[in-house]
C-alpha cells in the first residue's frame, strides 16, 4: 500500500480537557480512527466526560474517564499511573487542557500569569514528560499538543496566553529532539478561534467578531470538528516521520 492509513486501531489515546469543545471532538475522533480512549477534566467537571464516554463506547472503544488538575504533579502522577495500569499502556496524548484570561496587558496580574502559564505551559509539559517515560519503556509513541495560532503571532489582551502557547510551539521542538532516539514523534496543532461552549463569550461581541472575521481569509470562526483530523494525521502512522512540527488550522490567518 502506498497511501499511509490514518486509522489508529488498538491504540490508547489519553486526551486532557475532554469534556467539551476541542477535546470532547479528538475523543470522539480518535475512538472513530479506532483508539481505546482515556479522557481528563476537571474534577469539577468530571460527569461532562460521561456522554463523552457513552458514545467512545457506541464504537466499540473503551473509554476511561478520569479527574485531572493541571499543574498538580499529584494529580498528573496519579493519572498517568492509573491509566497506565488499566489500558495498559498510552500510544498517544493529545494536550488540550488550557485556559485564557482575556485582560489588557497594563491591568494583568501576577495571579493571571501564573494561571495560564502554569495549566497551558508548566501543565502540558510534566504531564507530557510522565507520558513519555511510559512511552519509552513501551518502544515509542506520538504526543499532539494543542497550541494555537497565538502561539505565532500577537492578540490583543491575550499576553498571558501568546505567551504560554509560544512556550508550547518551541518546546515542542525541543521535546521533538530529545526524544527522537526513543521513536517519540512530538507535533502540535494551532488551530485559529474555534467557537466552543467556553470560548462563546467571545463571539458574541460583535466588534471582536467582526475583527476575527476580518484576519481569517476563509472567512469563517472555525469549529471544533475543524481541528480533529490534524489531530488524528499527526497521531497516525501517515506522519511518523514528522516531528517538532506545529500545523496551523487558522483559515489562512497566519498567511496574511
Amino acid at each position: 500500500m502506498i497511501l499511509p492509513s490514518m486509522r489508529i486501531d488498538g491504540k490508547a489515546a489519553l486526551i486532557t480537557g475532554a469534556g467539551s469543545g476541542i477535546g470532547k471532538a479528538i475523543a470522539l475522533a480518535m475512538a472513530e480512527a479506532g483508539a481505546d480512549c482515556i479522557v481528563t477534566e476537571l474534577p469539577g467537571k468530571i460527569d461532562s466526560l460521561g456522554q463523552v464516554c457513552e458514545t467512545i463506547r457506541e464504537t466499540g472503544r473503551k473509554a476511561l474517564p478520569f479527574p485531572l488538575s493541571l499543574p498538580d504533579l499529584v494529580s498528573i502522577d496519579t493519572l498517568v499511573e492509573q491509566a497506565h495500569e488499566e489500558m495498559g499502556r498510552i500510544d498517544i496524548l493529545v494536550n488540550n487542557a488550557g485556559v485564557n484570561i482575556p485582560r489588557d496587558a497594563l491591568e494583568l496580574t501576577e495571579a493571571d500569569w501564573d494561571s495560564v502559564l502554569d495549566v497551558n505551559l508548566k501543565g502540558l509539559f510534566f504531564l507530557s514528560q510522565r507520558v513519555a517515560r511510559k512511552m519509552v519503556k513501551n518502544g515509542g509513541g506520538k504526543i499532539v499538543n494543542i497550541a494555537s495560532q497565538n502561539g505565532v503571532v500577537g492578540y490583543y489582551k491575550r499576553a498571558a496566553y501568546c505567551s504560554s502557547k509560544a512556550g508550547v510551539v518551541n518546546l515542542t521542538r525541543v521535546l521533538a529532539i530529545e526524544w527522537a532516539q526513543y521513536k517519540i514523534n512530538v507535533n502540535a496543532v494551532g488551530p485559529t478561534f474555534i467557537l466552543t461552549p467556553l470560548t462563546q463569550s467571545t463571539f458574541d461581541d460583535p466588534a471582536l467578531r467582526k475583527d476575527l472575521l476580518s484576519r481569517i481569509p476563509l472567512g469563517r470562526i472555525g469549529q471544533p470538528e475543524d481541528v480533529v483530523g490534524s489531530v488524528v494525521f499527526l497521531a497516525s502512522p501517515a506522519a511518523d516521520l514528522i516531528t517538532g512540527h506545529t500545523l496551523l488550522v487558522d483559515g489562512g490567518w497566519t498567511a496574511m
